[in-house]
């Protein structure tokens, strides 16, 4: 089975979409919100390759053509920024500071957890980027010696468990302005939270989208100050 898969150009491509279409009807079927289809299609993906004893980077090398998508995909988020124009023209000053706390909590809480448990610099570096969009976080790891497929995975993770628990995040701490938590879901979760925040509503989808690229920009600017900081 792994040799019949492997001969073909595309068959990651397809898995990968069939896994997700997958999690989706999963969760169309229960109606509940941790079956959150891209975490679902991990899972599937990441059985399947399993159990037909099929290596990561054969899969990665053929399911390639979807990386392509990641950067078109978060450019277009770019349609719901310009539809709530007003609001940011609005809010400049709170949303950007709004941002800037984001990245400093996310970045400021590797390092401190780095220098509790003593860890690995490579380790440590991978999981900085761990807020911002794959496209950006993978290209940050390999520049500053870290392990991008470590960052990947702490990108994914993140951004499942923001999509999951934003709504619930906001009420717990009475969170009730749709800038605020646009801001604060996308520069936590990257484009998997902006799509949890695109279903709470529009305005909430632009902030979000804003946050990814502006997180993006300084958390880029800022890792490399910060990996120099690791124990």
């Amino acid at each position: 089975m792994a040799e019949l898969l492997t001969r073909g150009a595309v068959w990651g491509v397809l898995l990968t979409g069939g896994a997700y279409a997958l999690g989706i009807l999963l969760q169309k079927k229960t109606g509940k919100a941790w079956c959150n289809p891209l975490l679902l299609g991990s899972l599937f993906v990441i059985l399947f390759l399993r159990l037909c004893r099929i290596s990561y980077s054969d899969y990665q090398a053929s399911a390639g053509p979807v990386n392509y998508l990641l950067l078109p995909a978060t450019v277009s988020l770019a349609v719901p920024l310009y539809e709530q124009w007003e609001a940011l023209r609005k809010n400049t000053a709170a949303i950007l500071s709004g941002i800037a706390a984001g990245v400093l909590a996310s970045t400021g809480s590797i390092l401190l957890l780095a220098w509790i448990f003593q860890m690995d610099p490579a380790a440590a570096v991978s999981l900085l980027p761990k807020s911002v969009t794959t496209a950006i976080g993978a290209d940050i790891s390999r520049e500053l010696g870290g392990i991008p497929a470590l960052t990947t995975a702490a990108i994914i993770l993140t951004g499942i468990f923001g999509n999951l628990s934003a709504q619930g995040i906001c009420r717990l701490f009475r969170i009730s302005d749709p800038v605020a938590k646009g801001v604060g879901i996308g520069s936590a979760a990257h484009a998997i939270g902006t799509a949890r925040a695109l279903e709470i509503g529009p305005v909430e989808g632009a902030m979000s989208s804003l946050s990814i690229a502006a997180a993006g920009i300084l958390t880029a600017l800022l890792c490399p100050f910060a990996a120099r900081l690791l124990p």
